[in-house]
Order: C-alpha cells, then sequence, then structure tokens
C-alpha cells in the first residue's frame, strides 16, 4: 500500500484515510535513496531499552519536500532544537511518512493527531474548513509504543 493520505468530505466533516509508511531506522543515505521530495507528514522515533518505541516529533514537510524535511530532522549536527538533539544523539532514530499534495489536508491531519497525542498542548491547528475531523491510520505493521 502507497503512504497516501486519502480524504472524503460529507457535509461539514473530512474523514482522512491516513496509510503510513513502514517505520525505518534514519540513515541518512537510505532517506536521500528512498523517501520521496513531495510534500506530506511524518513521525520520528526513538528506541529506547524499557519502552521500546516512543514519538518525539510529529511534523509535516512542504517546501523541500519528505527526503529534505526527514534528513535533516533525523541529523543531531543539523537539529537545532536541543531536546530533539540530545534523543538524537544518545537513541537509534527511526521515522514513517505519509504523502500529500494538499497543504490544508495536512494541516488538518497533525492538528487531528497532536490532539490525540497531546491534548492539552497541541502545538497544531485546523484549516478550519470542517466542524469534524476523522483519521483512520493504516500502519504496515504493529507498533510498539500504542
Amino acid at each position: 500500500m502507497e503512504a497516501v493520505l486519502k480524504k472524503e468530505v460529507e457535509a461539514d466533516n473530512a474523514y482522512y484515510t491516513l496509510c503510513w509508511s513502514p517505520i525505518l531506522k534514519a540513515d541518512r543515505h537510505q532517506i536521500i535513496g528512498s523517501v520521496p521530495a513531495v510534500a506530506g507528514l511524518f513521525e520520528l522515533y526513538y528506541m529506547d531499552k524499557t519502552e521500546g518505541l516512543n514519538l518525539f516529533h510529529l511534523g509535516n514537510a512542504w517546501y523541500g519536500g519528505l527526503r529534505s524535511w526527514i534528513r535533516g530532522a533525523t541529523d543531531p549536527t543539523v537539529e537545532t532544537d536541543l531536546k530533539r538533539r540530545k534523543i538524537l544523539n544518545d537513541f537509534p532514530c527511526y521515522y514513517r511518512y505519509c504523502m500529500s499534495n494538499s497543504y490544508r489536508d495536512i494541516l488538518d491531519v497533525l492538528f487531528f493527531l497532536g490532539d490525540t497525542y497531546n491534548p492539552e498542548n497541541n502545538p497544531h491547528r485546523p484549516s478550519d474548513r470542517y466542524q469534524n475531523i476523522f483519521v483512520n491510520e493504516i500502519t504496515p505493521q504493529k507498533l510498539l509504543w500504542r
């Protein structure tokens, strides 16, 4: 299944199907050779010995595409956020992504996921086109942290 975002609209409701790529270990050469240079959203994880995979960043890529954004966000020599840089230096990093050519759809899904992961402190805002947003996630493998 292709890692793309699909949408259906009914009345004031948006129903998204978020088809994630497999979770892959962050490797500069692998990212450059296989991640598409298109818009989309991505998640970064780190692996620790006690809890398994831990989500530590939810982001989107527009200009420059997923390849550029994931490459930069998984490189501790480029990362400017000190907390994320420490994670990248201390733990193995993993990522997954989903492609989309609609910036406003990406905003809606980021908002939904942000509310799911951290409802008290969601930094993402929706596009304000729909009264309700629903997201069905399809993953090619079971996640350890869910």
